[in-house]
């Protein structure tokens, strides 16, 4: 068993849409599912932070990850929810190196399905081409219902350190005024 395996193994896992392809996250990280509601642009951000949301007084950035697999933008529609998970180990270190508290974050979806149980037999490794996102966000490929759930690796893809380097990076190129257009529909 591969470490990828070891570090997915069973469990419940919440599965929804983006672009028509099923997706899931492991259900230990999902703090609570919101329809979609509208959202405050912040000036400067990669274009993947469509905004933030107000939760409970706090502010909660909301990631398209249509966007953030370079899949063109989650267009709003009924369905459309925000998918709001916590991380306990965001990546990032204070000036000694202890690891920063936790996060929330929100992602859009095109949908929200429902939460499953997979076994450690119907978790397979993330093929290493094909599925086009980064192998490294996807922590397994689980058959389901005739198809596969594609089991991503959220620590992966929502890493905070990652995606400052990559608003620095879009800032640094001119492209900031990318992230202040407003959402369709809106």
């Amino acid at each position: 068993m591969t470490d990828t395996l070891a570090r997915v193994g069973s469990g419940r896992f919440l599965t929804f849409t983006l672009n028509d392809e099923a997706y899931a996250v492991d259900i230990f990280h999902v703090l609570e599912i919101l329809e979609y509601r509208h959202l405050t642009v912040v000036p400067m951000m990669p274009p993947f932070i469509r905004g933030v949301i107000n939760l409970r007084g706090r502010a909660v950035p909301v990631i398209d990850l249509a966007i953030r697999f370079d899949r063109g933008s989650t267009t709003v529609r009924r369905r459309t929810s925000i998918i709001i998970v916590h991380l306990d180990d965001i990546g990032m270190d204070d000036d000694d190196g202890v690891a920063v508290g936790g996060q929330d974050i929100g992602i859009l979806v095109d949908s929200v399905n429902k939460v499953v149980e997979l076994a450690e037999t119907d978790i397979e490794p993330a093929p290493s081409f094909g599925s086009g996102i980064r192998a490294d966000y996807i922590s397994g490929m689980a058959r389901r219902d005739g198809d596969f759930l594609i089991l991503l690796d959220v620590g992966q893809v929502l890493s905070i350190s990652e995606m400052v380097s990559l608003g620095d990076a879009a800032r640094a190129g001119g492209h900031a005024e990318e992230t202040n257009e407003p959402l369709e529909g809106l």
